[in-house]
């Protein structure tokens, strides 16, 4: 399940909901920072059995000390491999969103900066700031949660040694749509990449997620995990993308649809209609599962 934010806009039960839904399926769940529920509560809402990773806007490097704090608080409450989004620094050209004047992360509530409002460290430097509690000004809180965590500056490959520095699990860098950026991932030395565009949401024509996968796979498959995203809305489509060689397969709207229309009994329809569907799918093409093993043996029928 990959890591969609501010998902109370959808559903009053939002990441709880789909984190349950989760560990029933057996499906890993991606935390994204932008949650509208603290890490703390999507954990426990997840449980002991829940397998769950935590997805990473990562602040300017002057705010190290914020991201050394979310970094600790995920590794405390079980997640157990961190996802960097990199081109997300700041939000891209969104007509609909603009003819709407509709902005979720800047409304004096908890949706899309709960980490921020639950986060010891942020909650004390903005007292210290302001002389008042988060809750004695939350719109103010949230715009600058929102600058903290999309703070309009990249970051350098350089960088990932602080990561490893303060993450001591798997990292995966998530947005790489280039031959030449995957094989710099493997030079730094991290574990896993997602090739996808966001769902098509940052960059207007940008490359295709699945047309680059191949290329990506070919290049660096035997060295990294490789995970995929954007435009999965099936299970047929999760096998053409195991087929043309990622390892794991994310999936974004197609859940929060479910959501939206079945809180956390929806999550689970959706998650049990893509399984099964890509179980037939298989079947039907003479594919005994989804193991690699499987996928790419060469078949005489």
């Amino acid at each position: 399940m990959a890591p969609v934010g501010v998902q109370r806009i959808f559903n009053p039960d939002g990441e709880v909901a789909a984190a349950k839904a989760a560990s029933t399926e057996c499906i890993p769940y991606i935390l994204s920072t932008a949650s509208s529920t603290s890490l703390e509560d999507v954990a426990t809402a997840n449980g002991d059995g829940g397998q769950r990773w935590y997805q990473l806007y990562w602040p300017a490097r002057d705010k190290d000390d914020i991201t050394i704090s979310l970094l600790t608080r995920a590794k405390k409450a079980g997640y157990t491999t961190l996802f960097v989004t990199l081109d997300t620094y700041l939000l891209g050209w969104r007509p609909s969103d603009m003819d709407n004047g509709y902005n979720p992360f800047l409304r004096a509530d908890q949706i899309g900066v709960a980490l921020g409002f639950s986060d010891p460290l942020y909650r004390k430097q903005f007292k210290q700031s302001h002389g008042k509690e988060i809750e004695e000004d939350m719109s103010a809180a949230a715009f600058e949660w929102m600058r903290t965590i999309f703070s309009g500056t990249s970051h350098s490959w350089e960088d990932i040694a602080f990561l490893k520095e303060h993450w001591d699990g798997p990292i995966v860098l998530k947005g790489i749509q280039t031959v030449a950026d995957a094989k710099k991932c493997v030079d730094v030395g991290v574990q896993g990449i997602v090739v996808s565009n966001h769902g098509g949401r940052q960059q207007d024509g940008g490359n295709s997620s699945l047309g680059m996968l191949p290329h990506i796979v070919d290049a660096v498959g035997d060295e990294l995990t490789i995970f995929f995203d954007s435009g999965v809305r099936s299970g047929s489509d999760i096998a053409k993308a195991l087929a043309l060689g990622a390892d794991c397969v994310l999936i974004g709207r197609p859940y929060i649809y479910g959501l939206t229309l079945g809180g956390e009994a929806g999550v689970s329809h959706v998650l049990k209609s893509l399984t099964g569907e890509l179980e037939l799918t298989l079947h039907i093409a003479g594919i005994p599962s989804a193991r690699k093993k499987d996928l790419n043996s060469d078949r005489s029928d």
